[in-house]
């Protein structure tokens, strides 16, 4: 077997390989021998078919079946003793041989690059360290007393915070528009759920107002019909209703299902449930910082195949998330190109990094990982025993706990300064 290979690109690879005919006719005359043991073809009894008529009814077959098989095998024994590592499948065509009496082809693909990390001490990360005081607290128990409020009709003009209970109607050049009429509908004022100009003329008004108004609709609104226009709008206020927050006391306890300890147990565990929302913010940035930085400081090529590969898996996710079968329906594949490559820069770099520090799976954060799956599960324990105990979930899991091993590791040997910030400052960052 003879073998060139040559660069026509970063990490493309050319690869002509030739063999000699003989090998090819060696194996063809072999199974055509076997096969003439056995035929059955009209006129000969089996066993007695001679080679020739043999030859003629099953020859090319056989010899498309040998080219085949030794074109596979010649192209992964090349591969080996060119020492190189393909990145995909190769793109493979027939080429002249050199000698009348060989076969030769070219082998195209792409080879994963060779990577030296660089620089990791040098990742930097702003830890986030979170305090939660008291203004946090009361912030957050307020939200929550908000879950359980009630409504009062009141007899005064509307405010900020009220609620106005209304029917509208609302047209287009004198045309109804889709969508446009609602009855009874509570709108919330100062919500932002409903368009600027909508709330704004709901402000100052009282039970029995009516009222027409203009609404400008937004330039990138669902609606193409409605994007960029002014809608007529006529309404009637059936009724202004204000808030009417529970006190904070054993009473809201129990509304959240706090059977002991009173309101003191309740802020106890809203306390701890913000500092479990707030780790796991701050864990989820530390991981952004540290993947972005490892990103930044090694440059590598990536490639193409790996991305094709990657962007087809993201879109067949993005697929079953929307329920979408007919692949006619799919989203655009070339959409999720950016996200692609940076998962697949980050799946080298990473690898990289297991194997120069010799990372091995951490047993105790692997089950770490399923308790936090189960977690919401009212027989969790089963259900942990349960994952613990398929291999098959185990080795899904596995994967995904060593690179988290490998980003903690990245961050504890980065340049890693504290960021101190209140709770409230720090969730609401993540709204900006």
């Amino acid at each position: 077997m003879q073998v060139s290979v040559e660069s026509t690109g970063k990490l493309e690879r050319r690869m002509r390989v030739e063999l000699p005919a003989a090998r090819i006719d060696q194996e063809v005359n072999s199974r055509l021998k076997t096969v003439g043991k056995t035929a059955k073809i009209a006129g000969f009894r089996p066993g007695k078919v001679p080679a020739k008529v043999v030859k003629q009814r099953y020859g090319a077959q056989i010899r498309e079946e040998v080219v085949s098989e030794i074109m596979q095998k010649s192209y992964t024994d090349a591969v080996q003793q060119e020492n190189l590592n393909p990145a995909g499948g190769p793109s493979i065509q027939p080429d002249k041989p050199e000698d009348s009496n060989g076969f030769a082809y070219i082998a195209t693909f792409e080879v994963m690059p060779e990577i030296e990390l660089k620089d990791l001490d040098k990742i930097k990360v702003k830890k986030p360290v979170v305090s939660i005081g008291k203004k946090d607290l009361d912030a957050m128990i307020e939200k929550l007393r908000k879950q359980k409020a009630s409504w009062e009709e009141v007899d005064r003009k509307s405010a900020e915070g009220d609620r106005v209970v209304v029917y509208f109607d609302g047209s287009l050049d004198g045309e109804a528009i889709n969508g446009g009429k609602g009855t009874d509908v509570p709108v919330v004022l100062g919500d932002g759920m409903m368009l600027p100009d909508f709330e704004k003329a709901l402000f100052g008004v009282k039970a029995g107002d009516e009222k027409t108004f203009k609404v400008k609709f937004p330039k990138d609104y669902q609606a193409e019909e409605l994007q960029g226009k002014k809608v007529d709008f006529e309404a009637k206020i059936h009724r202004v209703e204000k808030e009417v927050l529970p006190a904070v006391d054993d009473d809201l306890a129990a509304m959240f299902e706090v059977e002991e300890g009173g309101i003191e147990k309740f802020k106890e565990d809203v306390k701890d449930n913000m500092r479990r929302e707030a780790d796991a913010k701050i864990n989820g940035d530390i991981r952004e910082q540290v993947i972005d930085g490892l990103i930044d400081t090694n440059k590598i090529e990536v490639p193409q195949t790996l991305i094709h590969q990657e962007k087809h898996a993201i879109q067949r996710d993005a697929m079953q998330r929307m329920g979408i079968e007919d692949p006619e329906q799919a989203p655009d594949i070339d959409n999720f190109t950016e996200l692609a490559e940076k998962r697949v820069r980050l799946g080298l770099l990473v690898r990289q990094l297991i194997i120069d520090q010799k990372l091995t799976i951490d047993e105790e954060k692997v089950r770490a990982r399923v308790e936090e799956m189960c977690a919401g599960y009212e027989n969790s324990e089963d259900m942990v025993n349960m994952y613990m105990s398929n291999p098959q979930i185990v080795q899904q899991i596995e994967p995904m706990v060593l690179e988290q091993q490998a980003i903690d590791w990245l961050a504890e040997n980065g340049k890693v300064t504290d960021n101190k910030v209140s709770f409230t400052d720090y969730m609401n960052a993540k709204e900006d």
